[in-house]
């Protein structure tokens, strides 16, 4: 058999009809123009031929003004839009485990065959420091997880489930109530309490609680604060306004940490240390080296299936891959295309892959020269062959896209197909722009997501064929750059940079308003109208599951 499988072969390797069912509708434009003109929700419409034209009329719903604000992502083009990603895993035959949408990696799912009592997991990245509440990044958050837990989860499917919490309602607009667990202890011995749970929600959206100023913030955007319920085992949660997706946060974000532990420790120690409720607590911590973890005696649900859990990383996939087959590890990320078919053909290994809802994208910020130019940037999107990319270079395990927001989240806009590839206009935008001449420089990180280097080599191609903009590829470490982009300073970091954002929330929202209002903690654009589009949408509710 070939090495290189094309998608449709990759689904029958996989052996899972829902993965095909999920895949079924994911995929993004044919590479036509885009309908011309549009209304602000994608509509086609007619030219206007004159000032008075009327204006479109004010959305109706949530999803409306999300769809709308996604219309005008599009056009503005804050990005070059690039693709979704697959979340592809190598799994050895002595552990049992399929993968999830939302790209985490829960070991109390994994079951080890046979005699096998233990766990290897291999990243492509370890942690940027164990504190839950300080960090953006998935790898961080599979190696937190372990230990820590949540009010709410999600089930491998996305469906909202119980975790601390038994029960949640919406009291009135701007309150809700959640119902705590009985019988959860910490990993030092101390019970949950209602004063711990509000202490960590208040930890991540005020800056002057529990001495942490969180880049998590935006996570439970709208999220106020929390109290202690009286006279009950329960927390009761504000917001500012209805917050349509405050469940829905909660089931993807805030972590519960013990607030005696918490202001009873320095930084440093809360960073190398873990005192949770889950499954697993920790041994051992060699920053950048691995992680053991053992299972949890007191645990409020069953044991976890495996006895002992290591989490390592190797940042090149060929690495990750040869471990796995000589069966160093059990579970490894990111296996590329061109190594699936030997993957999967292994006496002792498969693939477990699902799209994810991770977008990868090319961000341009707004206020930097070049980039600074609409024109410019539409440019950079009609200078990429984008459904070349797809194929060639990702051998067709993913999905194109042309606004923030994936296909089945929330305030998806289905009128908006992907900029078409198309050379002579973006040299004509770029004239326009004037900006010809432009030298760019595109960073990036290598071996974080799929083919990521590859890929930024690939858009760097195409621009640099352009008669009239010059680019090349800085190749960054994905800490470095992942923390150049956290430190809410929108000047210190690059002018163009790749990089992914996953969203297990469903919800447009929480792409746009972390990545692309003027605001947002990961923000590379300001846009009044954006601001004003998503202000609108938080403020209704309706069809958001909440």
């Amino acid at each position: 058999m070939s090495r290189d499988v094309n998608r449709r072969r990759f689904l029958e390797l996989t052996g899972t009809a829902g993965g095909a069912a999920m895949l079924a509708g994911c995929t993004g434009g044919d590479g036509s123009p885009t309908p011309s003109p549009t209304d602000d929700e994608g509509t086609p419409m007619e030219s206007p031929t004159d000032e008075s034209s009327p204006t479109p009329e004010e959305p109706e719903t949530r999803s409306g003004y999300l769809q709308r604000a996604n219309k005008v992502l599009h056009d503005e083009a804050p990005w070059i839009y690039l693709n979704r990603q697959y979340s592809v895993y190598g799994v050895s035959s002595s552990i049992q485990w399929e993968a999830r949408r939302d790209e985490r990696i829960d070991a109390y799912s994994i079951e080890p065959q046979g005699d096998n009592s233990s766990v290897v997991i291999t990243q492509s990245q370890l942690d940027s420091g164990l504190d839950p509440h300080d960090h953006r990044e998935t790898p961080t958050d599979n190696i937190v997880l372990q230990v820590y837990e949540g009010l709410l989860s999600r089930d491998r499917n996305g469906k909202i489930v119980d975790e601390l919490a038994t029960g949640y309602e919406r009291l009135e607009p701007g309150r809700v109530r959640f119902q705590l667990r009985s019988g959860v202890s910490f990993h030092n011995g101390d019970s949950l309490t209602k004063q711990d749970v509000a202490f960590s929600i208040n930890r991540i959206v005020q800056s002057d609680v529990g001495g942490l100023e969180s880049p998590q913030r935006d996570q439970l955007a709208g999220v106020t604060g929390a109290t202690p319920a009286d006279g009950d085992s329960a927390v009761v949660v504000n917001s500012d306004g209805i917050n349509p997706i405050v469940f829905a946060q909660f089931a993807s974000y805030c972590d519960i940490m013990d607030k005696s532990w918490v202001e009873s420790h320095d930084t440093a120690y809360i960073n190398s240390h873990m005192n949770g409720t889950g499954p697993f607590e920790l041994t051992d911590y060699e920053q950048d080296v691995q992680v053991e973890y053992q299972s949890y005696g007191d645990y409020w649900r069953d044991a976890a299936p495996a006895d002992t859990l290591t989490i390592q990383a190797a940042g090149e996939s060929s690495t990750r891959v040869n471990q796995l087959l000589s069966e160093e590890t059990d579970l490894i990320v990111n296996v590329p295309p061109q190594d699936a078919a030997r993957v999967q053909n292994a006496d002792n290994a498969s693939i477990s892959a699902v799209p994810s809802t991770r977008i990868i994208y090319n961000a341009m910020v707004y206020n930097k020269e070049p980039f600074d130019s609409v024109q410019f940037r539409q440019a950079m999107n009609y200078a990429i062959d984008l459904e070349s990319i797809i194929q060639n270079v990702l051998s067709g395990f993913a999905d194109q896209t042309g606004q923030p927001t994936l296909e089945g989240f929330t305030g998806y806009n289905e009128n908006l197909d992907p900029f078409p590839y198309d050379v002579e206009e973006a040299e004509r935008l770029v004239e326009e722009s004037g900006y010809a001449g432009a030298e760019i420089t595109l960073d990036t990180p290598s071996g974080r997501y799929l083919k990521d280097l590859e890929i930024a080599q690939a858009v760097v191609n195409y621009i640099d064929e352009l008669s009239n903009v010059s680019a090349e590829v800085n190749q960054r470490d994905f800490g470095k750059l992942a923390g150049e982009l956290l430190d809410g300073d929108i000047s210190t970091g690059p002018a163009f940079y790749l990089i992914g954002w996953g969203n297990s929330t469903f919800d447009a929202s929480q792409t746009i308003i972390p990545l692309l209002t003027s605001d947002g903690a990961l923000t590379s654009y300001k846009n009044e109208r954006v601001d004003e589009l998503m202000s609108q949408a938080q403020s209704l509710s309706g069809d958001s599951g909440n």
